[in-house]
């Protein structure tokens, strides 16, 4: 029988003091990895690097300025303003009233509210956006808190227009049981337990290939994938030399619950180097018409 695990609600983890000051303390309040030349070893200055994984999906969702996009999961809002000053005009959706009201007030601040929305949603149950309303759909990192995915990716299928497009920036890894050779067994203990405490069933799901299907059997077509480790570890190695000593503190006292980004920042790049996570990059298009589903990249 598969192991049931209670998960940390998103809205609850990144409610969290830990979360709240690291993501503003060490990106500035963004809530995604950077993005660098393979073999970059010095990580800073972080926020140009954090602006060219935006600059990433922007071009990965390959729309025209005056596209009509949702953002599903917009975090702090500074992806949607990013895309929005490309052209876009974007709604903004998040399940945490946090993040729904900084995000209205950097619009207000930068006088775009005539280009980006913000509003409390929840991309499991969109009922109140009509079907075919949007020309593009995009998440960054925020997938992996999905507690149904095919529910999720069902409802974004549903307001994308035929021919629109989506991208979404997320991870994957190997089978959790069927880790690397020479992998810890306390390793892939600690990832588990860091997707249970930061509220990531999904990505506790996302073994390589399963985000792939769930596109494919949901009616996308032209699915494509990217790896983009290689560009975000400068900033996963730095997490986990900031981290190191810290956590060895919290696993002496058994507080790793408390300190799950701490946790995260070591035993994903020890994930990483052995290979068992990706970061990745899921490109997909709706049908104009109902038709032969095809997959890319075989």
């Amino acid at each position: 029988m598969a192991t049931k695990f209670t998960y940390l609600s998103p809205e609850s983890y990144y409610d969290t003091w830990e979360s709240r000051i690291g993501y503003r303390l060490v990106l500035g309040g963004r809530r995604h990895f950077a993005y660098y030349e393979p073999g970059t070893l010095w990580p800073f200055p972080l926020g140009p690097a954090l602006k060219r994984m935006e600059d990433s999906l922007y071009t990965s969702l390959d729309l025209q300025p005056g596209a009509m996009v949702l953002d599903a999961g917009c975090g702090a809002g500074q992806v949607a303003l990013h895309m929005a000053h490309k052209g876009l005009q974007i709604q903004a959706i998040d399940i945490t009233k946090n993040h729904v009201r900084w995000t209205q007030q950097r619009i207000k601040a930068e006088g775009m509210q005539d280009m980006v929305t913000a509003r409390w949603g929840d991309y499991h149950d969109l009922k109140d956006m009509a079907d075919e309303s949007f020309d593009g759909v995009y998440t960054m990192e925020t997938l992996v808190h999905a507690s149904d995915i095919a529910r999720a990716i069902s409802e974004l299928y549903r307001v994308v227009k035929p021919g629109g497009h989506v991208a979404f920036h997320e991870y994957d890894h190997l089978d959790a049981s069927k880790p690397p050779p020479g992998t810890p067994p306390d390793l892939v203990e600690a990832i588990i337990r860091v997707n249970t405490n930061s509220g990531m069933p999904a990505n506790q799901l996302f073994d390589r290939g399963v985000l792939i299907r769930i596109l494919e059997d949901q009616g996308f077509e032209d699915v494509e994938w990217r790896d983009l480790t290689e560009n975000m570890r400068p900033l996963m190695r730095f997490f986990y030399l900031l981290a190191y000593i810290p956590y060895l503190i919290i696993c002496f006292f058994g507080l790793q619950a408390y300190f799950v980004n701490t946790e995260g920042g070591v035993v994903g790049y020890r994930a990483l180097r052995r290979g068992y996570w990706r970061y990745m990059v899921f490109t997909a298009r709706k049908p104009e018409i109902n038709g032969h589903r095809r997959r890319r990249n075989e």
